[in-house]
Order: C-alpha cells, then sequence, then structure tokens
C-alpha cells in the first residue's frame, strides 16, 4: 500500500529532498582559499629543501646549454664531451650575466633565453622549498624571504663549483664574482615562487593603496605589448633576411649537426633581438659595436661579424611612411589605458557614479614610469661585448631607453584613460542597483493546503461559467 496521501504530494522522480535539482549541491561553488600547512605535518629541514630545490634548478637549467653547445662545437674532425660539458659551464654562467675573460677580449653579451629559462626553474625551485618546509599559505613575507635567501645561497655553491671547473688557461672565470652573480640572481626568481606558494605576494597586494596596483598592472600590460611589437618587427627583419642568414649558417662548414647547434645558439638571442627591436621602435635605438648606431632616422655600420641574428639590420634609415613606426610606442600604451579605463569604469550596482578623474588619471600616469623601469632593465640585461675592440659595445644605451618609454607610454596611456572616459555611457544611464529580494522561510508542513484542499479552494474562488451552473428546477 503506497504512503502517499492526499496531503503529501507526489515527489517528481528526478528531485531531491529540500527541492534542489540533481546534480546540485545548493548553489554555486566558491573555491575554497589555499590552507595553511598543518602543524603536525613533517617538514624537510630549511637547508635540505633549498639545497636539493637548488641542485635541481641548476642541473635542468644546464643540461639544455651543453647540449646545444656540443651540438655547436660538432664537427667531424674536433669536439669532444669533456670540450661540450666544460662549454655548457661556461655557457651556463654567461647565462646569469657572469663575464667570461678570453684571449680576445671578454664576453658578456648574455643570451636571454637561458636567463629567463633559469629564472623559471629557479621560480619554480622557492616553490618547492616553501612546500617541503610547510610555509605554504602562511602569508609571512619573512618566511618567503628566508627560503629564497637559502635557494640563492645554494644556487652561488653550484656558481662556485662551475666557475672553478671552467677557469683555466684561455678561459677564466672570477669564482668570487659568480658566486655573488648567482647568489643575486638565484634569490630574486626564488623570491618570485615562495612569494606566491607563501600568500605573501597576495598580502603585500592587499596592503597597496589601489592606484598603486591600477598603475602597476597597466604599467606590466604597457610593457608587454611594446616588447610584442619589439618581437613583431624583430621576426619581420629577420624573416626578410632569410636568406642571407641561411648563407651565413651554411658558410660555417660545420655539418648539419653543427648548423643546428648554431642556429640555436642564435635564437638563444632572439629575446636580447627583441629588446633592441623595443628600443628602434621607441627612437634611441642599439649599437652594434664601437662608433655604430641604429635608428629610425640613421643607420652606420661597419662590417659585422657573421652571425645569423644580423642578417636582419635594416640597410638605412626610414622615411615616408615608415616614420609612422613612431606611433607604436604611444598605441602601446593608449591600448593599455583604454584597457585600464574600461575596467575602472564597469558598470557597478554598488557604485552608480563611477570612479572619478583622478582615479583614473592616476593609475595612468604611474604606468609610464613603470614601463620605463622594466624596458630600462631589459636593456641592460640585453646588452654586453662580444670580445675587446668594436664589438666591446653592443645594445642599447639603458637610460635614453628608459626615459623615452616613460615619456611616450605616460602620454599614451593618459589618452586612452581619458578617451575611454569620455565615450564611456553617463552615469545617469547606468543601471539602477538591484533591489534584493526578502528572504522568506518556508512555511511548515503542517500550514501548508493539501492537493485536495488546494483544488477545492480553487474551485470555491473561481467565477463559474453558463455551462457549469447547475440546471434550475422546472415547477409546473
Amino acid at each position: 500500500m503506497s504512503s502517499i496521501t492526499p496531503d503529501q504530494p507526489r515527489r517528481p522522480s528526478g528531485a531531491r529532498a529540500g527541492g534542489r535539482p540533481p546534480g546540485r549541491a545548493g548553489g554555486a561553488r566558491v573555491p575554497a582559499p589555499r590552507r595553511p600547512e598543518q602543524p603536525g605535518r613533517s617538514r624537510a629541514p630549511l637547508p635540505v629543501a633549498a639545497g636539493v630545490a637548488a641542485a635541481g634548478a641548476a642541473v635542468t637549467s644546464y643540461l639544455p646549454v651543453a647540449v646545444v653547445l656540443g651540438l655547436a662545437q660538432f664537427t667531424e674532425d674536433a669536439g669532444s664531451v669533456v670540450g661540450a660539458l666544460r662549454a655548457g659551464l661556461a655557457g651556463w654562467l654567461l647565462g646569469h650575466g657572469v663575464p667570461l675573460g678570453t684571449t680576445a677580449g671578454p664576453i658578456g653579451l648574455v643570451p636571454l633565453a637561458l636567463s629567463v629559462f633559469a629564472c623559471w626553474r629557479l621560480s619554480r625551485a622557492g616553490v618547492h622549498a616553501s612546500r617541503a618546509v610547510g610555509a605554504r599559505g602562511g602569508r609571512s613575507p619573512r618566511q618567503a624571504a628566508t627560503v629564497a635567501v637559502a635557494v640563492g645561497i645554494g644556487y652561488a655553491l653550484f656558481g662556485v663549483l662551475a666557475a672553478l671547473l671552467v677557469d683555466s688557461t684561455g678561459l677564466r672565470v672570477s669564482p668570487v664574482r659568480s658566486g655573488l652573480t648567482l647568489l643575486l640572481f638565484g634569490t630574486v626568481a626564488a623570491l618570485v615562487g615562495a612569494a606566491r606558494t607563501t600568500g605573501a605576494a597576495g598580502l603585500l597586494a592587499e596592503r597597496a593603496p589601489a592606484v598603486l596596483r591600477d598603475g602597476v598592472r597597466t604599467g606590466l600590460v604597457a610593457a608587454l605589448l611594446l616588447l610584442g611589437a619589439g618581437a613583431v618587427a624583430a621576426g619581420l627583419a629577420v624573416a626578410t633576411g632569410g636568406g642571407d642568414a641561411a648563407d651565413l649558417i651554411g658558410a660555417y662548414r660545420t655539418g648539419v649537426a653543427g648548423q643546428a647547434g648554431i642556429t640555436l645558439v642564435s635564437l638563444a638571442y632572439a629575446p636580447n633581438a627583441t629588446v633592441w627591436s623595443t628600443a628602434y621602435l621607441l627612437g634611441p635605438g642599439f649599437a652594434v659595436g664601437t662608433g655604430t648606431a641604429i635608428r629610425l632616422s640613421e643607420v652606420s655600420v661597419g662590417s659585422l661579424p657573421a652571425v645569423p641574428l644580423l642578417a636582419g639590420l635594416p640597410s638605412g634609415p626610414v622615411d615616408g611612411l615608415g616614420a609612422a613606426l613612431l606611433a607604436v610606442p604611444v598605441l602601446a600604451g593608449m591600448t593599455a589605458g583604454w584597457l585600464l579605463g574600461r575596467r575602472l569604469l564597469r558598470p557597478d550596482p554598488d557604485d552608480r557614479a563611477g570612479p572619478d578623474w583622478p582615479a583614473l588619471l592616476g593609475p595612468a600616469a604611474l604606468a609610464g614610469p613603470v614601463v620605463g623601469l622594466v624596458v630600462g632593465l631589459a636593456a641592460v640585461a640585453s646588452g654586453g661585448s662580444l670580445g675587446g675592440g668594436r664589438l666591446a659595445e653592443i645594445g642599447p644605451v639603458p637610460w635614453q631607453v628608459a626615459a623615452v618609454a616613460t615619456a611616450v607610454v605616460a602620454v599614451g596611456a593618459l589618452l586612452g584613460a581619458a578617451a575611454a572616459k569620455v565615450l564611456d555611457r553617463p552615469s545617469s544611464a547606468r543601471p539602477p542597483a538591484r533591489p534584493r529580494s526578502p528572504v522568506t522561510r518556508p512555511r511548515p508542513a503542517a500550514d501548508r493546503p493539501g492537493p485536495a484542499e488546494d483544488r477545492s479552494r480553487t474551485g470555491r474562488d473561481r467565477p463559474r461559467s453558463a455551462g457549469d451552473r447547475p440546471p434550475r428546477p422546472v415547477v409546473d
């Protein structure tokens, strides 16, 4: 016998208790915040965790360099495993900014592709070390800094060991310079991962003023757009001079393996070419030797080394429509300012007025110095020397690039943010705030009308039609 009565209506087959449809647990899922490590969980000692993480970062960033330089040295009659390993150590140190002393002069032109790869591996080392010591989610800047310094010290020890192994008669490397450079390099890179894992980065962002947060974000967006434009320009230049680059590679007579290694070495300097191309678009330009200059308005170079990466250098100054390239940095700043304005002017139900002019133009003006700092540091890292003589100065002048980028991007960001404010809908046209519906509690089951009672009420309250009325009795 069924337990369903007229006072207890049959529940649909797909419904659950509480009136929720199947597959839902009662509302939208909110991701839980990252919890700190449990106190009772076993933790590794900081020296052990930092040492293992630093060793992993050093090995994984060294092996690709050894393979590439081994291919570059490989010929039918030359090249050996020991020579490839030593060359790999020298290239690994050069990728961290350690200059190499050779008989032809000092070599200090850093392959930025290797530097970026090493930074990524050290950032992951900071993440792993923070988790191993139980600092995950602690939101402590002191813990993040401690882990980063420990990883940097371990990384510096590998730098000193590599310098001792590489140092010889024809190649001089200072162990002290190597240790200090890798200490700074490893600490800064590991701090990025440690700060994110411990939550210290989020804590500092929450405490920073809104104008500073928005300005830094807008500046980073503008810097990425500017460097992206430089990468596109460098790629097009190398593509148009691809025939010359192929001829230079074939002139080495090192076989297929050697030519592949030379190509990979050239690709390791592709980020350097991106920064040089960015300086070219900004106006100051760059140099490929002492007494040379490559700008939009001037190109003066002498004899260049047979390097495939230099095959895309411009042959002369631009004229006519080519001068429109000077507008690229302004457009990058305007785009970043426009994105800032669209994000801040997004309709908010709780704020019908929207941000005022100072709250909008302040971050836009701050974006200029942020871009100048980023591009200036990139210019410092991308330059160096390839021996003595004419090739002692290669790359842009950092302070000129930073100054021009600061001014140009600040003006562009202000124009973009102001345009977003002017073209935005007025505050009166913003949708009003939605009134919140009052929360009503469900009636108890005893007070709810059953189906039969509900039907009787419905039939009683509904007006009767002519067809529903009973016939009148006929009186004879």
